[in-house]
């Protein structure tokens, strides 16, 4: 089943994308052609695919793991709570109509 997100790049632009089942949120963005580099192709050894949630989306997904969150505290943007790194968030329908935005390159 797919579910349809709102994903906001960096210069404010809104883009509706259809996520897949066999997609983590790092892959169907950076499919869509949407400046996420990926730069460890989802191993979550960097931040190139650092993303803003809503603060009870980023709530309803738990903690983040400890690699997550040492590479979120040092990337730029980084808010306690909202910033997750987009290859860790595994496709579920519950997140049909989030909000996503690209946070700024580090």
């Amino acid at each position: 089943m797919t579910t349809s997100i709102t994903a906001v790049d960096r210069d404010g632009t809104q883009h509706s994308l259809d996520w897949e089942e066999d997609q983590t949120l790092m892959e169907v963005l950076r499919d869509n052609d949407l400046p996420v580099l990926a730069s460890c192709g989802g191993t979550a050894s960097c931040a190139t695919c650092h993303v803003f949630l809503e603060e009870t989306v980023a709530e309803r997904l738990g903690e983040r793991s400890p690699d997550e969150l040492e590479l979120l505290e040092d990337a730029a943007g980084y808010r306690a709570c909202g910033s997750r790194l987009a290859c860790q968030i595994e496709h579920d329908q519950s997140l049909h109509g989030i909000r996503v935005e690209l946070a700024p390159e580090n």
